[in-house]
């Protein structure tokens, strides 16, 4: 079965507070569309101080997107755990949670930009410790019991909606969060195809005795965009992705592993990658149809400040084109 996904960070390096806050909007009449012709997720992120308006408060983003919508899923992928009270998040997430209905699938990260954790007072070379913290406390607090948090004791409620608790993943590319995951029994979400991370991480869960999966991208990970005249659609807006190419690509480190991360400097050279691809409805039957039934599809309707008509061009392509010849 094909799994569709449309991603939103509300990017816009041109947004005055007016045009913004219509992009808000759109996004969310985007996603009660895309509930009712049956997209599986909403996937969305958290980066903060970025000059585009990277979005920075997924879950705020996520509850909105609940309210207007009655089944679609939304992933925050990935919550950046170091830069939160746990006690809050904990609260958030499990009214979200409810709210829902179950809905929400958070994925925690420590995220790779120190000027993220200087802009919040956090220690940078605390991360870690601060993340094994953020997680004991999420699994501790959705118990709904008393629990001693930083030598006192507190209790969290309302419990959840899911039991045992909310979904939660560990993100990462590192050996250390495949061994959080696998000490807590949590999954594993890599930010990439790496088989030997998950192997790694398999071998970790027989050690500590704990359950868990791996969910990882497939091979080729491609953020799609839809249009009937694709040479068209890259001239007019190539630009946009790569704007958010390049605005990703200049965060991470060499040792940072991305299923997107692009090395584009030109349009040209961002089209020739296939990181950010333009496809027919044609072409995109055609990829979820060689993915067979791992194939997932993402769509970005309004990647790099795109407009939101033309987001709405290709949001409509991907489900009134697309999808009814793969249901068939």
């Amino acid at each position: 079965m094909t799994v569709t996904v449309v991603r939103f960070n509300l990017v816009d390096p041109r947004a005055t507070p007016e045009t913004l806050s219509a992009r808000y909007r759109a996004a969310l009449e985007m996603a009660a569309y895309a509930d009712d012709r049956g997209i599986a997720t909403v996937q969305t992120e958290e980066h903060h101080g970025a000059a585009n308006g990277w979005l920075p408060s997924p879950f705020v983003f996520a509850g909105a997107v609940f309210g207007a919508t009655r089944r679609i899923a939304v992933t925050v992928s990935a919550v950046i755990g170091p830069l939160h009270d746990p006690l809050r998040l904990a609260e958030d997430i499990a009214v979200l949670d409810l709210l829902s209905g179950g809905r929400l699938v958070t994925v925690a990260g420590i995220g790779y930009r120190p000027e993220e954790y200087e802009a919040h007072g956090v220690p940078w070379n605390r991360r870690g410790r601060l993340q094994d913290e953020l997680l004991e406390t999420l699994l501790k607090a959705w118990t709904g019991e008393p629990f001693t948090y930083r030598d006192r004791t507190v209790r969290v409620t309302p419990r959840p909606y899911t039991q045992p608790h909310p979904m939660l993943l560990v993100g990462g590319s590192s050996e250390a969060a495949a061994r959080r995951a696998a000490r807590l029994g949590l999954p594993l979400f890599p930010s990439a195809h790496l088989p030997e991370l998950e192997a790694y991480y398999q071998a970790r869960r027989v050690e500590y005795g704990t359950e868990g999966f791996c969910m990882m991208p497939a091979a080729e990970t491609a953020l799609l965009h839809i249009a009937r005249d694709p040479d068209r659609t890259w001239a007019q807006y190539g630009e946009h992705f790569l704007h958010e190419a390049r605005t990703y690509a200049s965060w991470q480190s060499k040792g940072i592993r991305s299923a997107v991360r692009s090395t584009a400097t030109t349009v040209d050279e961002l089209r020739d990658e296939g990181v950010y691809r333009v496809l027919t409805p044609d072409a995109c039957v055609s990829l979820a149809e060689a993915g067979g039934g791992t194939a997932s599809l993402v769509l970005h309707p309004l990647c790099g400040g795109m407009p939101v008509d033309e987001g709405w061009r290709s949001l409509h392509l991907l489900c009134e084109d697309v999808l009814p010849r793969l249901k068939s």
